[in-house]
């Protein structure tokens, strides 16, 4: 056996239909596609979401919301991730280009530091949002929270 003589298994394959080749094919004529009618012709595409005239889903459901081009998205991160991380080192200050290092926000990613877990060491984080609670257990464990 060699790539030359290489054959599908015998009944895994039919031929292919050869529409019109003639009358003599019992496939000539129209071709399987009926008589008339814009179906028959050349061309033909049905236009997508078309229903035979009923009117189509993408009309019948309403249209509802709006998408805000102001809204700012930010990756969040946790105290407790940051009590975590310093854990090991000892590291005393923290900003975007640590958290990238540590994969914890891709590069161009806003930050937020939210407020869950407790941190127990004095740690000046820099990110370009806080929440309350996050300044308070920052402050009260003798940090500094810098926004960007």
């Amino acid at each position: 056996m060699n790539l030359s003589n290489l054959k599908p298994a015998v009944g895994s394959t039919k031929n292919q239909k050869r529409i019109g080749r003639g009358e003599g094919s019992t496939r000539g004529g129209t071709s399987t596609r009926g008589h008339k009618g814009a179906k028959s012709r050349s061309g033909y595409k049905r236009k997508s979401g078309f229903e035979g005239g009923q009117m189509p889903l993408q009309r019948r459901v309403p249209k509802f919301g709006f998408t805000n081009i102001n809204r700012v998205e930010y990756k969040a991160i946790n105290l407790d991730v940051l009590a975590s991380l310093v854990e090991g080192t000892q590291t005393a200050t923290m900003d975007a280009a640590y958290f990238v290092a540590n994969g914890l926000v891709s590069k161009n990613a806003k930050i937020k530091v939210l407020g869950r877990g407790e941190i127990t060491t004095a740690l000046e984080i820099h990110a370009h949002a806080f929440s309350k609670s996050a300044v308070e257990a920052i402050e009260k464990a003798g940090g500094k929270a810098v926004t960007l």
